[in-house]
């Protein structure tokens, strides 16, 4: 075969110029997919490694292949009609012939097993398709892998996504980064004392290998502790001044610029309107907020799957909706030509609005079936409605504020972000005049709603005149609210908080934060009844809270019924059904991201368990109660020497094992992710049915 070695050696790869980091898991799946596949595709943003990658794993694959591997490098090729020359110029065809060129090369690729790798195809993409596709026809022994920025579209090609390196302190970015750094000044040590820093920088480049090797070569000239400073305008500090790498890799700039080149005018408004979201969006969002101006609403799904399609977006996983979301390096890159265009101010105001529909349909909607959808909903927005209520205190309207900050009661004070929530609703009402309208009740309400969770519980007890304020506004009924005997009853004035506690006969009717109060009301007695001991009449108002809420397809204060009634059954010796209750709660509050009340359910489960004798699984779930309260972001209420509750059972337990088997069982709780601790304390499988 006139292929199969040239100066001594199989295949044209060039030698490695520096240490291959990480991707162990991508080279064996390459590895696999080259030895049952023709056509495999790598795809991925530009900067990310694919080249690289690709080359790293034809040196691997070349040792099994007679007819060797050889390298086809695209990116200074700017003529699609001269693709076929180039593969024949890289693969050592010497042959003047007066056949198509195409046919020539089949014949000199014939013979015995041969990879040919054709890098950076993205930008004469249809040209590659069609001789990739001529040359698996009539070479049966080859084998293809490309490198592009979107996928060929052949018949038969498998694609394998690059994805940045992974970020944490000890995985591969931090570590291609060490590498790199020591290269570029011989003085720089990865030690306990910087990694954290370096995993910042890391962090803020998003793991992108070319934008780390850049970064590491700046510190020529730039201490470490003022990198990840000079990383807010990346795209200048990241410049590399040397010459061997790609024209395409000389800065981060010109390898974004180079995906940019490959849009269409209409792709590359998207791509820049697209950058006002934080996080993700999805196709709904992405229509309200992009639409306008040449970009029609009803183009934009198209043209996300040609952005996806082209590596500049990539969906986020495969749940429906479905997803989108962008490297923080393309959306900066994005967010610089919006600016350019003169929209960023009128975007991110069409961005501001849509989240402040998107929080009063949920407000609307919470307490019915819907709620875990709004729940998983809102979750994944979070980092939107920061956005969007950051932008809404900048606006020279306070209103704006007030309605966002305060239209988001439900997920503040049920999805665990109470202590976000008040932070938030503090800075609206400081903008805000003292007294206004609707708006600013709703503020007040949602403000002293959410300081009956953190320890500050006096300002609890004026939410009942907010609450006043709030249903004259909408022409609701005005109950006697209980918070002010809820935040007796916490500090432990449970017979003066029963004197201001309030008939349940007053709770209000109608929709929104009235209907929430309403099953609030139910909530707060059973706790005041459990606070007393009086764990019959507990159960019993708790049941009734479980009736109201399932008649609405509620799970979040539903879960505060179940736990109330395994509660009672503690104190009431029936430790099996405070399993089941608690075990519902546990799932419930689960499935509605309240991390929070899950920490607390846990709590209960130990005492459940420790009731039923299985001191061992309450040992162990005392460490998974542990677990979640740091998941919840609240590490400090978890420690042992912070908490009575886990100072009681742990002492308890300790007797009733001995020191050395319950710290390794409670150890073994602690140690597990939150999902493995809640799938432990359920004892199977998730589930928010009726226990």
């Amino acid at each position: 075969m006139a292929a199969s070695v040239q100066g001594g050696r199989t295949g044209n790869l060039p030698a490695e110029a520096n240490s291959f980091i990480g991707r162990r898991a991508e080279l064996a799946v390459i590895a696999g997919l080259l030895g049952t596949e023709r056509l495999v595709t790598l795809t991925g943003p530009g900067g990310v490694g694919k080249s690289r990658l690709a080359l790293r794993a034809a040196h691997a694959a070349r040792v099994g292949l007679p007819g060797g591997a050889w390298l086809v490098e695209l990116s200074e090729l700017r003529n699609p009609d001269l693709l076929t020359n180039a593969v024949a110029q890289a693969t050592r065809l010497a042959e003047q012939t007066l056949r198509p060129l195409l046919q020539a090369v089949c014949e000199h690729l014939e013979g015995a097993p041969v990879l040919l790798v054709l890098d950076t195809c993205e930008h004469v993409l249809d040209e590659c398709a069609r001789v990739v596709q001529e040359l698996l026809a009539n070479v049966p022994q080859l084998r293809v892998l490309t490198t592009s920025r979107q996928p060929l579209g052949v018949p038969g090609e498998q694609l394998l996504t690059v994805a940045p390196l992974p970020l944490g302190e000890r995985d591969d970015a931090v570590a291609l980064f060490a590498a790199r750094a020591t290269a570029t000044v011989p003085s720089f040590a990865l030690t306990d004392a910087n990694r954290a820093h370096v995993a910042a920088v890391c962090a803020r480049l998003d793991g992108i290998p070319l934008a780390l090797e850049l970064a590491a070569v700046r510190l020529r000239g730039f201490p470490s502790d003022r990198l990840l400073e000079g990383l807010g305008s990346r795209f200048d500090l990241l410049v590399s001044p040397a010459r061997p790498r790609p024209a395409r890799h000389q800065t981060l700039r010109t390898a974004i610029g180079w995906s940019h080149e490959l849009c269409t005018p209409l792709e590359r408004l998207l791509w820049a309107r697209l950058s006002v979201f934080a996080g993700g969006w999805d196709v709904e969002a992405a229509e309200f907020v992009c639409h306008g101006g040449p970009l029609d609403a009803e183009e934009i799904l198209a043209l996300l799957a040609s952005l996806t399609e082209k590596s500049i977006v990539a969906r986020d996983g495969q749940e429906s909706p479905v997803r989108y979301r962008m490297l923080d390096t393309v959306r900066s890159f994005g967010a610089e030509w919006l600016t350019g265009l003169g929209e960023q101010e009128a975007v991110r105001r069409r961005h501001r609005d849509y989240f402040r529909w998107i929080a009063r349909q949920g407000e609307t909607e919470w307490l019915g079936p819907g709620q875990r959808m709004w729940a998983e909903r809102l979750s994944a927005e979070h980092a939107n409605l920061r956005l969007a209520v950051d932008e809404c205190l900048t606006a020279p309207e306070p209103e704006t504020a007030l309605e966002l900050t305060g239209s988001l009661w439900y997920f503040w004070f049920a999805c665990g972000f109470t202590e976000e929530g008040r932070a938030y609703l503090e800075r609206a009402l400081r903008r805000a005049p003292k007294e206004g309208g609707p708006e600013h009740t709703l503020a007040v309400w949602a403000h002293r709603l959410v300081t009956v969770v953190p320890d500050d519980l006096e300002a609890a007890e004026s939410v009942s005149a907010a609450y006043v304020w709030l249903a004259e506004e909408r022409h609701l009924p005005v109950p006697a609210l209980p918070l002010t005997g809820a935040s007796l009853a916490v500090r432990g004035e449970s017979a003066r908080s029963a004197v201001l506690y309030g008939s349940v006969g007053q709770a209000p009717a109608g929709h929104g934060g009235a209907e929430f109060f309403q099953l609030l009301t139910l909530a707060l007695q059973a706790y005041l009844l459990a606070g007393q001991a009086a764990f019959e009449r507990c159960a019993a108002v708790a049941e009734r809270l479980r009736a109201e809420c399932a008649e609405r397809g509620e799970l979040w204060m539903r879960a505060w019924g179940d736990f109330f009634v395994a509660l009672s059954g503690i104190g009431l010796g029936r430790a099996e059904e405070a399993v089941r209750h608690a075990r519902a709660a546990l799932a419930a509050k689960w499935r509605v991201h309240d991390r929070l009340g899950a920490a607390a359910v846990a709590d209960l489960l130990v005492a459940a368990q420790a009731a039923r004798g299985e001191d061992e699984l309450a040992a162990r779930l005392l460490g998974v109660s542990r677990r979640l309260w740091y998941a919840a972001g609240l590490p400090q209420l978890g420690r042992p020497d912070r908490t009575v509750f886990h100072r009681e059972y742990e002492r308890r337990l300790r007797a009733s094992l001995g020191d050395a088997r319950f710290s390794e069982v409670a150890g073994d709780g602690r140690a597990l992710d939150p999902e493995a601790a809640i799938a432990l304390a359920l004892g199977g499988a998730l589930d928010a049915s009726d226990p």
